[in-house]
């Protein structure tokens, strides 16, 4: 009776504890064909059911110690059978989450090496798992010899795994439990500072790099975590639900009621876990980003937008149609070059055929050290006289050129200004899609990850894509990058403001904001584009209603939604903007970009810094490396972020929201 109670109170407790390996991937198709078992939202099920299934093996065992040896001999070999079909489904488990698993860990070796109390508490659970993983491989190595055991080696291994002493297995989960959420009741356990769980997840959070390596989000990490918490209970219940069954095989007790407790003991445990992993999980971020490249490569980690402001040095008699020289150079906010006086260092550099904005004057004569032909400067450094340097003074390959100011009629200097140029042409690549680029919904696939890519000279934000699956996995074999259309700006039926967006002076600005439904779960990404809101590039996201147990969209024609901020910097809810002022290439930096924006925000495309740079770039660079996530998961939103160094231009950067699991954890009411 106590055995069928048990049954029916494990069908409830085996569904909710199944959640905690949510996040841990999916078999491939192959794998999936073979047995239905291998999916890890029904493995702790599956496991638990295969366990008490083995008990009607025993419950026509005869108790009394003088039972015939051939009828132990086959108790036993059925026993050990059942163990294999449930050792089999823990290790192809184990197996299936190993990558993840052993990222989050090599993390948090890294992350907490200078934190004593935190090491201290991951080395003693480290240990306590080593030490049931290890009687569980004793275990199966047992079952692999089972027909060449003696009876006294498997009664000797029963009982030390279930004896009450400090050295059973049951101490030994009780030892994990302890560690991992501490003393106390559930209300301390779930504050930050008194159980592991969580201070692991603050610190993860704060570890940037450590975020980029694993490419999991906070809440993976978590669960990445505890994936390998439950599969080590899960390795000790099994040894101690066998153990009850060999010593009653052997005729030693009926142990019924030790069982019971031992089950009891188990529930209690994992619900007091799961009430820590719900509110770990709710309160853990969900954004995964990238962090800078070891080495920065043109077209492979970054790229430009080119020539947008550009310094460019032009006489004030070249700046007026009257040839005059009569103002200053900070009289020419907003004008064109208009010829080239008397061929004189004009006809030496290639003209600015755009506007000109904000001259200014450094200096009388100068030395100009002119880039390379093919180069997307004009410049490479510039030295004036009273020894002022633009740029970074170094061998000047094709020679420096001198450059004077003069005086006319003697009342007119005449004197060379130092300009931003805004010119179109083939050396600009300043043009962003505005197609929306959608997953194959067709195929249920959703969006997964996200880059910048430039093809002709436009830039795109590409999807990633792959099939959506039961309760939020993805089938990893689908995962592919969505083709960007290849247009070119000058096709036929290819038109500005329509297929894409040209940046210029009055119209280079950028928002900042994660795109998401903040009040519904049901919602996942399933597309992106480009719109020009105001003067502004803004980004939406697709968000497409899905059935979470099924995994299937929910006829995406119809309930799918576009989703954005339209906040303006001139609207009621205003925007900031972040200013970038003198800022040198970003490739230069010695240290590591950081996030330096937040929701609601926006950046201007602008030259770097005069003295930095010779304003001869753009920045911000664009950060084109793929941002996804270990394992996939569909993701509740998108976004654009700008990070970099106080005094670099930094980086404009796409980032991912992972899907929230949290409300898919439900700890049930009654479980006794």
């Amino acid at each position: 009776m106590q055995l069928l109670q048990f049954q029916a109170k494990w069908a409830t407790l085996s569904l909710w504890l199944s959640l905690l390996l949510l996040l841990g991937g999916q078999p491939t198709p192959t794998e999936a064909v073979i047995e239905d078992v291998l999916d890890i939202i029904h493995i702790v099920k599956e496991v638990t059911t295969g366990v008490l299934k083995a008990w009607d093996v025993v419950q026509s065992s005869p108790l009394a110690a003088n039972i015939e040896f051939p009828l132990m001999r086959e108790k036993q070999r059925k026993v050990l059978q059942r163990l294999k079909e449930v050792s089999r489904q823990i290790d192809e488990t184990e197996a299936q989450h190993s990558q993840y698993v052993a990222l989050a860990i090599e993390s948090v070796n890294n992350f907490i090496s200078r934190n004593v109390p935190l090491m201290a508490k991951m080395n003693e659970i480290s240990d306590t798992m080593n030490r049931i993983s290890s009687r569980y491989q004793q275990m199966q190595n047992y079952e692999t010899h089972k027909d060449k055991l003696e009876m006294s080696t498997l009664i000797t291994f029963a009982e030390w795994t279930v004896s009450p002493n400090a050295y059973s297995v049951h101490h030994l989960m009780e030892r994990l439990h302890l560690t991992l959420l501490g003393n106390g009741n559930d209300e301390k356990i779930n504050s930050s500072s008194s159980n592991l769980l969580s201070q692991l997840a603050a610190s993860y959070e704060v570890s940037a790099d450590e975020m980029c390596h694993t490419k999991q989000s906070a809440q993976q990490f978590v669960y990445s975590l505890y994936t390998d918490i439950a599969l080590t209970e899960l390795k000790g219940y099994t040894m101690m639900e066998f153990s009850w069954m060999m010593l009653r095989v052997y005729g030693r007790g009926n142990f019924s009621q030790e069982a019971e407790l031992m089950r009891r003991d188990y529930e209690k445990r994992t619900e007091r876990t799961l009430k820590l992993l719900k509110e770990v999980m709710r309160r853990s971020d969900r954004i995964v980003w990238r962090c800078d490249p070891e080495h920065f490569v043109l077209n492979k980690t970054y790229d430009e937008v080119t020539r947008l402001l550009q310094g460019y040095i032009e006489n004030e008699v070249d700046l007026n149609a009257d040839e005059t020289c009569r103002e200053t150079c900070s009289f020419y906010q907003s004008t064109r070059s208009e010829g080239c006086f008397k061929e004189y260092f004009c006809a030496r550099q290639p003209k600015c055929t755009g506007r000109l904005y904000n001259c200014q004057f450094v200096d009388s004569d100068m030395w100009v050290c002119p880039a390379a032909r093919n180069s997307t400067r004009r410049y490479e450094y510039i030295e004036y006289e009273n020894g002022r340097v633009l740029g970074r003074r170094q061998r000047c390959v094709r020679g420096t050129t001198k450059v004077d100011s003069w005086w006319r009629y003697l009342f007119w200097h005449c004197s060379y200004c130092f300009c931003l140029c805004d010119e179109q042409g083939l050396k600009s690549d300043r043009f962003f899609n505005l197609r929306e680029s959608v997953a194959d919904v067709k195929k249920n696939n959703v969006v997964t990850g996200l880059r910048f890519v430039k093809r002709n000279r436009v830039f795109h934000l590409q999807i990633q894509e792959g099939q959506l699956l039961p309760r939020g996995a993805i089938n990893e074999s689908t995962l592919s990058w969505k083709p960007v259309d290849e247009y070119k700006i000058y096709d036929r039926n290819v038109a500005k403001g329509i297929d894409y967006h040209t940046l210029s002076y009055e119209s280079r600005s950028i928002d900042l904001d994660d795109i998401m439904k903040t009040d519904d779960y049901s919602f996942v990404v399933t597309g992106l584009r480009f719109r020009v809101l105001g003067a502004h590039l803004n980004l939406e996201a697709r968000l497409t209603e899905f059935d979470f147990t099924k995994g299937e969209l929910i006829q995406p024609e119809v309930n799918s939604v576009w989703q954005s901020n339209d906040n303006t910097d001139v609207s009621g809810e205003r925007r900031q903007k972040i200013n970038i002022y003198n800022a040198d290439v970003p490739t230069r930096s010695v240290v590591t970009s950081i996030p330096m924006s937040k929701h609601n925000q926006y950046i201007e495309f602008v030259n770097s810094g005069m003295d930095k740079d010779a304003a001869q770039s753009t920045v911000p660079f664009l950060d084109i490396q793929d941002v996804v996530s270990q394992p996939p998961v569909p993701l509740a939103g998108i976004g654009l972020y700008y990070k970099g160094r106080p005094g670099y231009g930094g980086f404009l950067a796409p980032k991912i929201i992972t899907y929230d699991f949290t409300p898919h954890v439900q700890v049930p009411k009654n479980i006794n």
